[in-house]
């Protein structure tokens, strides 16, 4: 296996290899310290002789040695082709794609869920995911449009959430049968929106966030029950999205 490894983790830098492999690649070692801790299986690591240069990366390869995973060491050069963030800091780990479906997740009594409609940017992406995980979201679901969630570099911004947090793709009509079954209503983040703090956070509840400059989808805007916005200072025309959901999350928590 870890003569391969290298090609494998070269190809798993496209989604359709992601999708048919039902791999992703991990890369940094904050990141891969988090999947050595997550229940997710791994396949093999590749590291560059980067990675022992500092005590944490150093310490990062006796601890995946000692589990007997497959390592390949690779030059500096040969580590930069399979790696897609601009500081993999010498380890990428490659593991598998927890199995998940809209029908096997645990919807809560009083649910809240997140919808990601178009969302391009991986850093915001991976950024939202963890946001959603720490205030407590059942679930975060990417809309058609949306950034792949195992892309390597929405992967690293969600600081291992995605290894212990379900979060998968869905098409709209999984959406509408998730929702109707546990009686969820789809609440849309839009600038004109009524302000949050003027509403009690409902019972349950999906928000669905949307693209960076586009906002939310026509299919995402003909599905909610209501727009709900943040009140903002009037010279201040907008938030980042991600920083948008954090706020409408917060709110919406129990």
């Amino acid at each position: 296996m870890s003569a391969k490894l290298l090609t494998l983790a070269r190809d798993l830098q496209r989604r359709k290899a992601r999708e048919r492999q039902q791999l992703f690649v991990c890369e940094g070692v904050r990141a891969t310290e988090e999947l050595m801790r997550s229940p997710l299986e791994i396949r093999g690591v590749l590291v560059s002789p980067a990675l022992s240069a500092a005590a944490r990366g150093a310490a990062l390869r006796e601890m995946i040695d000692e589990r007997g995973i497959a390592v390949l060491e690779v030059d500096e050069t040969d580590f930069a082709t399979a790696a897609s963030t601009d500081a993999p800091q010498g380890v990428l780990a490659i593991a598998a794609i927890p199995e998940m479906t809209a029908d096997s997740l645990t919807i809560p009594s009083r649910a809240r869920l997140l919808v990601l409609d178009a969302v391009q940017d991986p850093g915001n992406a991976g950024t939202m995911l963890r946001t959603s995980a720490a205030l407590g979201a059942a679930a975060t679901l990417a809309a058609p449009g949306t950034v792949d969630l195992w892309n390597a570099k929405v992967v690293r911004s969600a600081m291992g959430a995605l290894f212990h947090y379900p979060a998968l793709s869905i098409t709209w009509s999984a959406l509408d049968t998730l929702l109707a079954e546990n009686e969820i209503p789809l609440w849309g983040a839009d600038i004109e929106g009524q302000p949050i703090e003027t509403i009690a956070p409902p019972t349950s509840v999906a928000l669905v966030v949307g693209n960076e400059g586009a906002g939310l989808s026509d299919d995402a805007r003909s599905r909610c029950a209501r727009l709900v916005g943040i009140g903002l200072a009037p010279e201040i025309e907008s938030l980042n999205v991600a920083v948008a959901a954090g706020i409408l999350l917060f709110h919406f928590r129990e």
